[in-house]
């Protein structure tokens, strides 16, 4: 037996993993703790309790007085929730495909029975509020019934204007609903469901709001909520009705995801201590670090349009010819560190940083160093000081 041998063996990796995919995102030891008690009568008074502050915290996250309501599910849960309770078999929806989710939820709707009239984008730009302004000036009969748009498309990094999609709906005077998931943006990015006229916001937990994967969401005009009197596709689980009744009174339908709850509370508790706009400013401040970086290592960032420009998230285009996949299995083989994979057309040929939810200045230099090492030891061809050029630019004073 060798020296070696009498040795225990050495752990592959040290230290915590970095977790930098765009959701689900790391959830602060706060929620985590919060998370960790016993689970208590989902009818009884101390549940009422937590329901009724959960809920109305939830508002201002959403830039809301209208009502939130929240689903044991993911965000697909939500997609649909939104869709069956507002849409009748064979309703007109346009929907721009400006990525892999967009595309995603147009197929949810086609499976649902409607009739989805689908405008493409190249995946590097957001939702062009012209051509639905146009759309809808031309459908003089109404036909159209929702405007269906990803504020921040997770697979590409792009933000849609959605206060100018709001402005090019109300040029046209036309009486469409407007359907916007938030599901990479809520609570990492300004968001105004009130101001901007959506009638159906959609959101998942595992993203901005810090919490693991498990409870979606809708924040509800009250155009939907007439809608929803009228639509007849067909729904049960996901009916608005009997969620909103039962949370007036500070419960639910059917059993709740009550652990989740309390670590939903911690969450928005330390969301408001901080302050949304201290939060959305991290965010860009951290999303426009990373940015400094890919371009300093000559690399190209999937959104072409800086005006679409996520603060969630950077979707980063590798040279011709390299994988992107080969790329992120070295990363997490030698630094313990995953990174978004690309989707759908850009599987293998880009990579996703995620920026957003509990995450600081040291956990971002952490995150591009990884990246910086990771593109040497995989022989692609850039240039080194991208992590010095994001510590430049965090050098500058806020």
């Amino acid at each position: 037996m060798s020296e070696r041998d009498n040795h225990p063996p050495v752990e592959a990796h040290q230290g915590r993993h970095f977790l930098q995919i765009p959701g689900p995102t790391n959830v602060p030891d706060r929620v985590l703790r919060a998370i960790d008690r016993p689970t208590i009568d989902h009818r009884g008074p101390d549940f009422a309790a937590l329901a009724r502050r959960v809920l109305d915290n939830l508002r201002p996250v959403f830039g809301t007085e209208a009502p939130v309501v929240i689903y044991p599910a993911s965000g697909t849960g939500a997609w649909e929730a939104a869709l069956v309770n507002t849409l009748s078999p064979g309703d007109r929806i346009l929907m721009i495909r400006t990525g892999w989710f967009a595309t995603l939820w147009k197929e949810m709707a086609e499976r649902l029975g409607l009739a989805p009239l689908v405008f493409d984008t190249d995946w590097r730009r957001g939702a062009d509020p012209a051509l639905i302004g146009e759309a809808l000036t031309a459908d003089r009969d109404h036909e159209i019934k929702a405007v269906c748009v990803v504020h921040n498309e997770t697979s590409t990094g792009c933000r849609s204007d959605i206060q100018a999609i709001r402005e090019a709906m109300d040029r046209a005077q036309h009486p469409a609903l407007l359907l916007v998931d938030t599901i990479s943006s809520l609570g990492s990015m300004e968001y105004r469901h009130d101001e901007w006229g959506v009638d159906v916001t959609i959101a998942g937990s595992q993203k901005g709001l810090m919490l693991p994967p498990g409870l979606s969401f809708n924040a509800i005009s009250r155009k939907a909520l007439a809608a929803a009197e009228h639509a007849r596709l067909a729904r049960s689980y996901w009916d608005w009705r009997p969620m909103l009744a039962a949370n007036e009174r500070g419960f639910f339908p059917y059993t709740p995801a009550t652990n989740l709850l309390y670590g939903l509370d911690a969450a928005l508790s330390m969301l408001h201590e901080i302050g949304l706009d201290a939060v959305f400013a991290r965010h860009a401040r951290h999303a426009e670090a990373t940015r400094h970086a890919v371009r300093a290592w000559g690399l190209e960032i999937q959104c072409a349009e800086p005006r679409h420009y996520s603060a969630s998230l950077t979707a980063v285009r590798l040279p011709e010819g390299e994988s992107a996949d080969r790329l992120r299995a070295l990363i997490l083989a030698r630094f313990n560190m995953s990174l978004g994979n690309g989707l759908g057309p850009l599987a293998d040929r880009v990579f996703r940083i995620g920026h957003l939810g509990h995450f600081g200045d040291l956990d971002l230099i952490g995150t591009l160093a990884g990246v910086e090492m990771g593109l040497a030891g995989a022989g692609i061809p850039f240039r080194a000081g991208g992590v010095q050029a994001a510590l430049d630019f965090l050098a500058l004073p806020a």
